[in-house]
């Protein structure tokens, strides 16, 4: 239940120069000095605001430190993308900071650094992500450039092509990385047919056949009002932000044209599928349909990830590595996308081991659907996500992204309020019903990067 990461990338940062360092500097101290205490992180107050121009967003005032941090965010990531044109959104997050209005790629990044802001955006597969921040007195100037980069990007086709060879690269490197293998192939499999299923970062074909005409109607058709969600934190007020970002998001057009994206449930009429590779290790992704974001056993759910694989204590960790030594690592989450969510799950170790541990893996997912989890265990679940929880609102940026992410996935501001309470709700009959429903007569979708031992591909 983490919000996705700013970002994949940031320009200004990767092309500063000698003469801006002074000004980037600066915004590094205030961005540390906006940390913030976990008690005050917590009490904090969201206020929810609705611009003249329709926009939504929420803010927390911060005015200790000249600092604003937006994070915002567009309906319509790569599940969006075009048949044949995958990747396009991944494309696009890339293209608009590479020069809008009047100022080509360099001349933006220039104007950028010069003033020591930062902006990026990124895709996700339901949403197109936007990360903004700025000092205070360069507010106005830096705010323009984000309303270019949103309103008027340029696309010029040296800057396109350029950013293509880089994706291009990067998608060559991929195809080497069996953890990347493992985590593609399997939503290929597990959603075929549907959007969730094709390759959110594209594929050398599709990548070399986008053109400028493309990024351009994918901007159009997902950057508009009705699709965006927005979240401030810091040096600002209300009055002064509905202002600015009816500035900014104002000229786009009031109604998106997305796509309809079907609900679906991951599966695979082949359960075990290994894709050769000539690596030391083995990697495995398995899943399993979950509860959705909205579904009352979701928190319950949440809860019982963190015991069956969601950290340092889990019990495969415990049985995995632990005990055996069979993998450095062994992790488990729950992914609650749009229209689908996923318990998945991710382990690599030696071509003569994998087998030993993806049986464990099964065999404690049918226990603990038998059997349910203990006291101390639902204890010590809950005591360490309730405590944990404080630490993401640990800097005005963090917080920034937690409130999107609130947004994003639907839940009221006082969520966040609320969340710790709902975590300690959870009972060990909620756990045992819960591990029933997800674990129960069910058999992982596996998807094995490697070279295996012992491993028969099949149902």
């Amino acid at each position: 239940m983490m919000f996705q990461p700013f970002p994949k990338r940031t320009a200004a940062s990767a092309r500063a120069s000698g003469w801006a360092m002074p000004w980037l500097l600066v915004l590094a101290l205030a961005t540390a000095l906006t940390t913030l205490t976990p008690g005050r992180a917590l009490a904090m107050k969201i206020q929810q605001i609705k611009t003249p121009g329709g926009i939504t967003a929420w803010l927390v005032e911060e005015h200790s430190v000249p600092l604003i941090a937006m994070r915002f965010a567009f309906e319509g990531g790569s599940a969006q993308d075009p048949a044949g044109k995958e990747g396009l959104a991944n494309f696009l997050g890339g293209m608009l900071d590479e020069g809008a209005g009047d100022l080509n790629a360099r001349q933006f990044q220039e104007s950028m650094e010069e003033l020591a802001m930062r902006m990026s955006f990124d895709d996700g597969r339901d949403s197109f992500y936007g990360s903004f921040e700025t000092l205070t007195e360069n507010r106005s100037r830096a705010v323009e450039l984000l309303k270019l980069a949103i309103t008027k990007p340029r696309f010029d086709a040296e800057a396109v092509e350029r950013m293509r060879g880089q994706y291009l690269a990067n998608l060559a490197y991929a195809q080497r990385d069996p953890t990347r293998v493992a985590a593609d192939r399997w939503m290929a499999l597990a959603f075929s047919g549907h959007a969730y299923g094709r390759p959110a970062n594209g594929t050398p074909e599709s990548v070399a056949k986008i053109t400028r005409s493309d990024l351009a109607d994918f901007r159009t058709r997902i950057f508009a009002k009705d699709a965006l969600r927005v979240a401030v934190v810091g040096d600002i007020d209300a009055k002064t932000l509905a202002t600015m970002l009816d500035g900014i998001f104002g000229q786009l057009p009031a109604k998106s044209k997305l796509a309809p994206v079907a609900h679906v449930e991951p599966k695979a009429a082949q359960k075990l599928t290994v894709i050769d590779m000539n690596v030391p290790q083995s990697v495995a992704r398995f899943g399993l349909p979950a509860m959705a974001r909205a579904d009352k056993d979701f928190m319950a759910a949440f809860v019982l990830n963190n015991i069956v694989g969601g950290g340092f204590a889990s019990r495969l960790y415990a049985e995995v590595r632990e005990k055996r030594g069979l993998a450095y690592g062994v992790d488990t989450t729950i992914v609650p996308l749009k229209h689908a969510s996923v318990f998945i799950g991710n382990v690599a170790t030696k071509n003569e081991q994998i087998g030993q541990s993806l049986e464990l893996i099964r065999s404690e997912f049918k226990r603990v659907a038998a059997e349910g989890v203990t006291e101390d265990e639902l204890a010590d679940a809950k005591s360490y996500l309730t405590g944990s929880f404080a630490l993401r609102f640990d800097t005005s940026a963090n917080i920034a992204n937690q409130l999107l992410w609130t947004m994003v996935e639907g839940l009221g501001p006082d969520y966040i309020e609320n969340r710790n309470g709902m975590i300690n709700a959870v009972t060990l009959d909620d756990v045992k019903r819960v591990a029933k429903r997800l674990f129960d007569g069910k058999e992982p979708i596996v998807m094995v990067v490697g070279k295996p031992k012992g491993l028969t591909p099949g149902g």
